[in-house]
């Protein structure tokens, strides 16, 4: 069997190139062998929330796996027909919920099925998208490019013990679009915090000195704080702001150290582009198997978007380009029209 070799050291190196070649793997039905996965890393390899997502999609495509675990640093990836199915699953730790669904959205959407899952893990955890920014911006910006699904969280799990508890349905999609997205226009933010077992004096004052500074800056702003019970103490805040030009969300997790959320406001608030740092990373896959050319704009070209950049086209073979412009950078993507799709 031929495989399409990937090197998981590529780039920024991260869990993000697994993600992008299993998806697009199933999507195409094109077997992928990755390699050096996160070799950079302080622990390299597979971690629970990759695992976990491949065990899913060996459930809903069949995909043929060879003694894979988590630390695992090579992975041979043999995907079958992708079809409908009703799930539940454990990560069985405050792995990312966020980002195992990041994974199983495009492939059942994009391959024309159905998917129910009820899985617990973590909502609101480090170094990934907080559950509300999926339920809110990821869900905004695939909506537009032809891709349904609905997030309803349950309980909220955050580091170490998780627990938390998401309900995903993901509908067959008609057609991948692509989008043209220029600047922000809008001056309407939304404020989206969740915490759990700290005080609500501490993060009421914390949320509003946030939305006092937005509000300084001409900014018009709707918050919504909401205590909501989960196994460990911690907060999550989300930033949105969304018009017909633009997608951008900033979220951010409590300090518990620091008492206060790690954020950096001022660049939310100086920069127009159109869609955030970490969107930019997530439209790659869908704009690479559009019917037509995907045109975003950015402040900076971040490692991951140019790592997924490569790993997408070398997939698929869609093309892209990235020219400077006064404010950042505008990023193209053809995508590859695929009739199989």
């Amino acid at each position: 069997m031929e495989f399409l070799e990937i090197d998981g050291s590529f780039g920024e190196g991260g869990g993000q190139i697994v993600r992008t070649a299993i998806t697009l793997s199933c999507i195409l039905r094109k077997p992928v062998s990755v390699e050096n996965i996160r070799k950079g890393r302080k622990t390299p390899g597979l971690k629970p929330q990759h695992l976990m997502a491949l065990k899913i999609l060996e459930k809903v495509c069949d995909v043929k796996l060879d003694h894979v675990k988590v630390g695992a640093t090579n992975l041979k990836f043999v995907p079958g027909e992708v079809k409908s199915i009703e799930l539940k699953e454990d990560v069985g730790t405050a792995g990312s919920i966020a980002l195992i669904i990041q994974v199983l959205i495009p492939v059942v959407a994009i391959c024309k099925k159905k998917l129910k899952l009820r899985i617990m893990g973590g909502t609101n955890v480090l170094w990934s998208p907080s559950i509300d920014y999926s339920r809110i911006i990821l869900r905004e910006l695939y909506s537009r490019m032809g891709i349904d699904f609905s997030l309803n969280v349950i309980k909220r799990g955050y580091y170490p013990k998780g627990g938390g508890i998401v309900e995903l349905e993901v509908f067959p999609s008609k057609k991948i679009n692509s989008v043209n997205l220029d600047k922000r226009n809008t001056k309407n933010v939304k404020l989206t915090c969740s915490y759990s077992k700290l005080p609500s004096e501490l993060i009421t004052s914390k949320v509003k000195s946030i939305e006092k500074k937005l509000i300084e800056n001409n900014f018009v702003v709707e918050t919504k704080i909401a205590q909501e019970e989960a196994l460990d103490s911690g907060a999550s805040l989300l930033i949105s702001s969304i018009d017909t030009d633009s997608i951008i969300g900033v979220d951010s997790l409590f300090n518990l150290k620091q008492n206060k959320f790690d954020l950096d406001l001022d660049k939310f608030i100086h920069v127009n582009y159109s869609v955030d740092e970490h969107l930019a990373d997530m439209l790659v896959l869908p704009a690479s198997l559009t019917n037509g050319m995907t045109v975003f704009k950015v402040d900076r070209i971040s490692k991951h978007l140019e790592t997924n950049l490569f790993v997408a086209s070398k997939i698929t073979g869609c093309k892209y380009g990235i020219g400077r412009i006064k404010d950042g950078f505008e990023v193209r993507i053809e995508g590859i029209s695929n009739s199989s799709i």
